[in-house]
Formats: structure tokens, C-alpha cells, sequence
């Protein structure tokens, strides 16, 4: 922390250590003298990718987030594996959770989804002139749906786009894009059903 008028961190301890992030509590003082804990999560940092076909149609893959007991519709993403460098993260996930490969990447952000309490920096990525590239997924009910970037833009204003990455990614998109993009419904990739939304039985 800098700046004169700055809290400063007297000392911190590792609190958890997990498998993919951890948690420090840092003991903080304010510069009126006031002290008090903060609760960090210390993370590898994730990787999303808006991926686009030539048609301006984007890879939306649908999943049981079983933190919030919901099923999302999400652009793909995933954790960093250090040493792993964002680009190669980013590649390695639009495989393993799409089943596509890209030539031509771009990052079109890099920001902070929760800078009060966590370390987490997203690598926001475009990827376009796709191909089939399937890789072994870990999540068994991931179902994968092209949908017009037209029609996501207009999942997010509604609110059945929920998740923060992929609003970020879809508004960005959609800015570039604009007009080009042209109208449709969400539509299985590969002959899948699409899977239903909201909470799981519900």
C-alpha cells in the first residue's frame, strides 16, 4: 500500500492453504491509529475467453456452479496452473471446456473481479478463426451452445447472464462489434441439448 494517507499492513498469517488458492489475514492500521483484520485470498489469477466464429456467433458453455447452486451460462474460463503464462492457460481451457482451438488470439482486458478481498487477476482473451480441437473435459454435465454475440448481449441486460467475466466479456465484445453481429437463439455446438437453467431441481 502506498500514499501517506494509506492504511498499512503491520503483519499478516496464513490462515488456510488450499489446493487452489489461500487465505492470509493481514493486521492493518489506519492512519488514525485504528486497527483492524482483513481476510485476503491469495489467487493464481483465471483466464476467460470470448470466442467468436467467423459469423459472430460466440461459444457460451453452460454449467452447475455448485458454490451457488445454480446452473450458468458462462464464456469459457479457468484457473492459472503456475507456472503456466495466461496465453497458454487461455488455450488450454477453450479446449478443455469448449473443444476448440484458435489462430487468432488478442487480450482484450486484464482487471481485478474482486479487489476487496482477493488477489485474483482475470486475463480477459478474444479468440477467433476457430477449429475443432476436443480435449478431456473435467466437468461431466459442461454442455457447449453457440449463440449470435447479439443475443448474449441481450441475455446480460436481462439477467439470465449472471456471471461477472462473461458480462465483461460479452459488453466488450458487442462495443468492437456492434452492428456486424446479427440477431438468432441460442443453439447447441455439436448436436447438444441444451441443458435447462436456474437451480439445480429447482
Amino acid at each position: 500500500m502506498t500514499g501517506s494517507g494509506a492504511p498499512k499492513v503491520l503483519g499478516s498469517r496464513r490462515a488456510f492453504e488450499g489446493q487452489t488458492f489461500s487465505v492470509r489475514v493481514d493486521e492493518i492500521q489506519n492512519p488514525s491509529g485504528r486497527r483492524w483484520s482483513l481476510e485476503v485470498v491469495e489467487h493464481p489469477g483465471a483466464v476467460a475467453i470470448v470466442a467468436l466464429h467467423s459469423d459472430h456467433e460466440l461459444i457460451l458453455v453452460r454449467q452447475t456452479r455448485v458454490a451457488l447452486g445454480r446452473v450458468l451460462l458462462e464464456i469459457p474460463a479457468g484457473t492459472l496452473e503456475p507456472p503456466e503464462t495466461p496465453e497458454a492457460c487461455a488455450r488450454r481451457e477453450l479446449a478443455e471446456e469448449a473443444g476448440y482451438a484458435a489462430d487468432s488470439w488478442e487480450r482484450l482486458a486484464t482487471f481485478y473481479p474482486a479487489p476487496g478481498l482477493s488477489t485474483e487477476e482475470l486475463h480477459l482473451f478474444l479468440a477467433e478463426d476457430l477449429r475443432p480441437a476436443p480435449a478431456e473435459r473435467e466437468e461431466e454435465d459442461l454442455t457447449v451452445h453457440r449463440v449470435p454475440l447479439a443475443v448474449a448481449r441481450r441475455l446480460v441486460a436481462t439477467g439470465e447472464i449472471r456471471d461477472a467475466k462473461s458480462i465483461v466479456g460479452i459488453l466488450l465484445a458487442a462495443e468492437r462489434f456492434g452492428r456486424r453481429s446479427p440477431g438468432g437463439t441460442l443453439r447447441p455446438s455439436g448436436g447438444q441439448s441444451p441443458a435447462p437453467g436456474g437451480a439445480p431441481g429447482a
